[in-house]
């Protein structure tokens, strides 16, 4: 047999598929955990690799908050305040 092309023919069993956590391909049927965030356990896998850590701090997503903080955190977190007019 050789370790080639034609040892590629014969693979077509699935190990993993996709997580409900994460979304990656890296939840293994049998053992019934994921390889990449851990599930189900109740705490994602840490990531001591500061490349794997990353791609998936604070600051990789959206920052639907966090994106607002700076400007807020500038002007001293007012609420319900109106702009003074300009005088031309």
């Amino acid at each position: 047999m050789t370790k080639g092309t034609t040892s590629f023919g014969e693979r077509h069993n699935k190990s993993h598929t996709t997580c409900r956590r994460c979304g990656k391909v890296s939840y293994h049927i049998q053992k019934k955990t994921c390889a990449s965030c851990g599930y189900p356990r109740a705490k994602t896998r840490n990531c001591t690799n500061k490349k794997t850590m990353g791609r998936r701090t604070t600051g990789t997503g959206r920052m639907r908050y966090m994106k607002t903080m700076s400007r807020k955190f500038k002007n001293g977190f007012r609420e319900g305040t109106q702009a003074k007019k300009q005088k031309s």
